[in-house]
C-alpha cells in the first residue's frame, strides 16, 4: 500500500513538472521573438528541441556508463520514442506560440481518446459507444477551447498543431506499452530518447535558420538560458524519470486517470506564472483567467479522458 501511494505521488509530481512546460515554452517563444523578430516559430520550435533535450541528455550522460550502458533493444526503443515524441513536442512547442498555455494543455490530453480509436482500427472492430461518446466530447471541448466559428469552421494553427501533437504522442505511448521492450531499463532508454531527439532536430534547425548565428543567438540571453534549463532539468529529466520509474507500479487505467491532472495543474499555474515569467524575461506575458470557455471546454476533455479510462478495455493493461 505504501509503495502504491509513493507511485501515485510520483506520477502526480511528474504531471506537476510537465505542467510547468506550457507557460515556460510560451514565455521562451515570446522572449526569443522579441529579440529575433526575423525568425520563424518553426525555427524556434526546432531549436528548442535541440537545446532542451541536448542539455537533458548531457545531464544524464554520466549515469549511463558501465552496467547502465544501453542494450540494443533499449537503443531501439529510445530511438522510436524520440521519433514520435520529438515530432509531437516540436508541434506542441510551435502550437504554443499561437494559443494559450491552458488550451494547449487540455488539447494535448486528446491522446487518451486516440489510443482506443487506434486499437479499434488495428483490431478491425467498430468503436464502442463509449469511444464514440468520448470522441464527441473531445471534439466539442476542443472547438470551445479554440474558439471555432461554426459558420466558417476554422480552427487556429496553435490548436491544430496541438491536436496533431497529441496524435503523435499516441504512438509514443504505444511504444512504451509494447511487450517487445519488456525488461528495458528506464534510465538508458530515457537518455537515448533525449539524445535522439536532439540529433533529429539539429539538421532541421540549420535548415530553418535565417543565419547560422541564429543557433547561438536564440539562447544568448540569461532569460532564454534559464528557461531552457528549467525545461531540461524539471520538465524533461525530472518528469520523464519519474514517469518511467513509477508508472510500472500502477495500472495503465490508474496512470491515465492521474495524467488527466496535468491540464488542471497547468490551468492553476497560468493564473500567476506568466506575469512572473514575463517580468523575469522582460516581456509582456499577462496571466490567464479561468474563463467560462476554459471551464467548459477543458471540463469536456477531462470528462472524455475519465470516460475512456474508467473500466477501460480498449487498450491492453501492459504498463
Amino acid at each position: 500500500m505504501r509503495h502504491h501511494t509513493l507511485a501515485v505521488l510520483g506520477l502526480m509530481l511528474a504531471c506537476a513538472l510537465w505542467g510547468l512546460s506550457f507557460p515556460a515554452m510560451r514565455a521562451l517563444h515570446m522572449e526569443q521573438a522579441a529579440r529575433m523578430p526575423q525568425t520563424t516559430t518553426a525555427f524556434l520550435s526546432a531549436w528548442l528541441q535541440v537545446a532542451r533535450f541536448g542539455l537533458a541528455a548531457l545531464i544524464l550522460l554520466p549515469f549511463v556508463c558501465g552496467r547502465f550502458r544501453p542494450t540494443r533493444l533499449e537503443l531501439r526503443q529510445g530511438a522510436t520514442l524520440a521519433l514520435w515524441g520529438g515530432l509531437g513536442m516540436a508541434l506542441q512547442a510551435d502550437g504554443l506560440a499561437h494559443t494559450d498555455a491552458s488550451v494547449s494543455a487540455f488539447l494535448t490530453q486528446a491522446y487518451c481518446v486516440f489510443l482506443p480509436l487506434w486499437a479499434s482500427l488495428v483490431q478491425r472492430r467498430r468503436p464502442s459507444l463509449r469511444v464514440i461518446a468520448a470522441t464527441l466530447l473531445v471534439l466539442a471541448g476542443g472547438g470551445i477551447l479554440s474558439g471555432v466559428r461554426w459558420d466558417t469552421f476554422r480552427i487556429g494553427r496553435g490548436e491544430a498543431e496541438t491536436i496533431l501533437a497529441a496524435f503523435l504522442f499516441t504512438f509514443q505511448i504505444l511504444t512504451l506499452e509494447s511487450p517487445r521492450y519488456t525488461g528495458n531499463r528506464a534510465l538508458p532508454v530515457t537518455v537515448v530518447m533525449f539524445a535522439a531527439i536532439m540529433l533529429q532536430f539539429v539538421p532541421v534547425s540549420f535548415a530553418l535558420a535565417e543565419s547560422p548565428t541564429d543557433l547561438l543567438t536564440a539562447g544568448a540571453s540569461p532569460a532564454a538560458f534559464a528557461l531552457v534549463a528549467l525545461l531540461a532539468l524539471a520538465c524533461s529529466v525530472g518528469a520523464y524519470l519519474l514517469m518511467n520509474h513509477w508508472q510500472p507500479h500502477v495500472t495503465a487505467t490508474e496512470a491515465g486517470l492521474i495524467y488527466t491532472t496535468e491540464p488542471v495543474i497547468t490551468s492553476f499555474y497560468v493564473l500567476f506564472l506568466p506575469a512572473w515569467l514575463g517580468g523575469f524575461a522582460r516581456i509582456n506575458y499577462p496571466n490567464e483567467s479561468l474563463t467560462p470557455a476554459l471551464w467548459l471546454g477543458g471540463g469536456l476533455i477531462v470528462g472524455a479522458n475519465l470516460l475512456m479510462q474508467l473500466r477501460r478495455r480498449d487498450v491492453p493493461e501492459t504498463r
